[in-house]
């Protein structure tokens, strides 16, 4: 009778161990540099001998690191590395978060954290084509506040502009990755805010003074406008709710 294969047996044992070493040899090898989008994986049967692990075991992780977009596996090709999917991340953020309690103040807050930050680098390193998108986002955010939707949308893409602008791509990316609760949120507080006219009118207002901000380049001004903006909207959907609930109100 042959001796069984020892890799085997150690993978069946624990195959827990040898998914975790597969990832780690990746994760290793990306974050030192030694690989990058583009290169070529070594072939399957020299990974899992390196590894010490089997090739079926090996197969499996490398398509789970496919599914998220960290391998790119071509048949006939072999595997090769792969750039990682923001969705991926959006949507473990989405399904995560909203389970929780008291999600769109957490939010709001993460929020504040990456946009107060990407707004003083934006002062330093946005081009002259940051400064026509962000305007851009303005022109239509002024175009639509009418309807909440659109709205609420194009309240988002002016902030997301915001962040584009400070080419920092641990901020673009983690705010990527909250954006569809970001969106939701957007929406959410101008459907509560759109039908009271002072309140839209005072919005306008305070985004174009966020935009002037940046275009003046001072950090400081910039953040500190942020912040009055982010005060100035919890007060306006405040005073629209009372609005809403007031005699006046109901009656509409």
């Amino acid at each position: 009778m042959e001796p069984m294969n020892e890799t085997a047996t150690k993978d069946e044992q624990d195959p827990q161990t040898g998914s975790e070493r597969v990832f780690a040899f990746f994760r290793g090898k990306v974050l030192s540099g030694e690989l990058r989008t583009g290169d070529r994986l070594p072939a399957e049967r020299d990974l899992a001998a390196q590894l010490n692990v089997g090739r079926p075991l090996l197969r499996e992780t490398m398509r789970s690191l496919a599914m998220l977009g960290l391998v790119d596996i071509r048949h006939g090709s072999g595997a090769f590395v792969g750039k990682a999917d923001i969705s991926v991340l959006t949507n473990f953020f989405t399904f995560s978060l909203a389970q929780e309690q008291n999600v769109s103040e957490d939010i709001m807050q993460a929020r504040m954290a990456i946009e107060c930050q990407a707004i003083r680098l934006a002062c330093e390193r946005a081009t002259d084509s940051d400064l026509d998108r962000i305007g851009g986002c303005l022109t239509a955010l002024i175009n639509t506040l009418s309807d909440p939707e659109k709205g609420g949308m194009a309240d988002f893409r002016f902030h997301a502009a915001i962040v584009q602008a400070s080419h920092s791509q641990a901020l673009i990316t983690l705010y990527k990755a909250i954006s569809e609760l970001l969106m939701q949120n957007h929406v959410e507080r101008r459907q509560v805010t759109h039908k009271t006219p002072k309140v839209i009118d005072d919005l306008v207002e305070s985004h174009r003074q966020v935009f002037l901000s940046i275009v003046e380049g001072d950090g400081d001004a910039a953040d500190h406008r942020l912040r009055e903006h982010f005060a100035i909207g919890d007060e306006l959907r405040r005073k629209s709710i009372i609005a809403a609930f007031s005699s006046g109100g109901m009656a509409e």
